[in-house]
């Protein structure tokens, strides 16, 4: 077997699992002549064990907050409790904890920054797919600061006020930093949703000695200044784990939870704006989008096939596969799709067909200086990866800049410009790869060099 003979075979292996991953991944519906059709090939799921660990990997492709829908929150953090030397490490610690508590919730591609004028701090959070707003607003609006305090029985059985009974709490040592973990629960015999917390080893010791030295007073459990209940001491409890109940449904267990173990916000934050962006606006966006984007192809092929004959068909057919590996290669890594991302990926569309061009030229030259139609392949091929190469490594360093992986503080961090940027970085990438070896393989296999003068160039 030769080795072109294998690089065709690796090429048609690529074109297949790129395909079977770009699949969408539920059923496409399509209408013909009036006609709906549904197309029920759909992408793969990959789920095995590896050892103890279950590996499990679908193949869906993201869509921003743009494209998809969801809500966008404006949060300013309240720093007039805060030294201003603390000021810039107070924000970013606002800024993980959001993004933990969305992460923990399940959101796909959160979007949260941070920006800083004179003394106004915000924080610009982007849920996609979150359609309720007082869902968004609890998970990240909440401060989530956990702590506990002793309130006398009478007390605790006559006051219902919360502001009131605050007046009435006596502050323990006990807080959310000795907090473990919390989980959601289900009492066995009620099947009421409550939350069970655990302390680490400090928490243990202080929850024992307080259950131990206060039986049957009541211990409030405090959220956000808030006496949520306070339930009355038993017993000595040493074991370190404890219950919130309180008529909670499933989902503000689930959300309480979260937000105990994703931390509290070491600052108050309020709600500046809120918007609700409907997906209807998204899927008018995909479908302008992807007509412009196939009527630009076509364009392009119909241009390669006229100036380049043969030579056009077999790149053109290069860059249908160029398409496919970029989808697939969006599935695999996981990359949110959005509008600026989708014109990064028309620009490296465009990149690619200009570094074939210039290929396409410099073969034109060596045929003009009398070389074989062979020469003039393998000669194009390398004298035009000078030109390309620098082109690419160029746009390859912009959208570095753009993606900022460093989070460098005076280059943008924009979710938008990092969008751009990405999609730009795997398109740029993948058309070298294309350009330089795809289509190379596939002219040296399909293209007849005898009469390669004779073909428009």
């Amino acid at each position: 077997m030769s080795g072109l003979t294998k690089k065709l075979i690796e090429i048609v292996l690529l074109a297949i699992v790129s395909t079977i991953i770009a699949l969408p991944s539920t059923p496409t519906q399509i209408v013909l002549m009036g006609r709906q059709y549904t197309l029920p090939i759909t992408s793969p799921t990959i789920s095995f064990m590896l050892g103890d660990r279950l590996v499990h990997k679908t193949f869906e492709l993201k869509k921003g907050l743009d494209i998809q829908g969801g809500m966008q929150i404006l949060l300013d953090a309240d720093m007039s409790g805060v030294s201003a030397a603390d000021r810039a490490d107070a924000l970013e610690t606002v800024r993980a904890i959001i993004t933990r508590r969305v992460d923990l919730y399940g959101i796909s591609e959160p979007n949260v920054q941070t920006s800083v004028s004179t003394d106004a701090y915000r924080v610009l959070v982007e849920l996609p797919g979150v359609e309720d707003p007082a869902e968004a607003l609890s998970l990240v609006g909440t401060t989530a600061q956990l702590s506990f305090a002793l309130l006398d029985t009478q007390a605790a059985q006559t006051v219902t006020d919360a502001s009131t009974s605050a007046s009435l709490l006596q502050p323990t040592d006990l807080d959310g930093s000795q907090l473990q973990k919390s989980t959601v629960q289900f009492q066995p015999d009620t099947g009421e949703p409550v939350v069970g917390i655990s302390f680490n080893s400090e928490g243990t010791e202080l929850f024992s000695q307080i259950t131990t030295d206060h039986t049957g007073q009541a211990l409030a459990i405090v959220l956000d200044g808030v006496s949520i209940m306070a339930p009355v001491i038993r017993e000595p409890i040493v074991n370190g784990q404890a219950v919130i109940s309180g008529g909670m449904t499933v989902e503000q267990a689930k959300e309480l939870s979260i937000q105990l173990n994703a931390g509290a916000l070491p600052v108050p934050v309020s709600i500046l704006e809120q918007r609700s962006i409907g997906a209807s606006l998204g899927a008018a966006s995909i479908k302008q989008s992807t007509v412009a984007g196939l009527i630009g192809l076509v364009a392009v092929v119909v241009f390669m096939i006229s100036m380049y004959g043969t030579k056009g068909a077999i790149v053109s057919l290069a860059l249908a596969l160029y398409g496919v590996m970029t989808i697939a290669v969006y599935k695999v890594l996981g990359v949110t799709l959005t509008l600026p991302g989708i014109a990064g990926l028309l620009l490296s569309v465009g990149m690619a067909v200009d570094a074939n061009i210039l290929i396409f030229e410099r073969m034109k030259e060596e045929l003009r200086s009398g070389k074989s139609g062979n020469q003039a392949l393998e000669l194009g091929f390398g004298r035009a990866w000078d030109s390309i190469k620098d082109a690419n490594v160029a746009t390859i360093l912009t959208s570095l800049i753009l993606i900022n992986p460093l989070n460098v503080s005076f280059l943008s961090t924009s979710g938008i410009v990092r969008g751009f940027g990405i999609t730009l970085l795997i398109g740029v990438l993948l058309g070298l790869f294309t350009g330089v070896f795809i289509s190379r393989v596939l002219l040296r296999a399909f293209l007849r060099t005898d009469n390669l003068g004779e073909e428009r160039l």
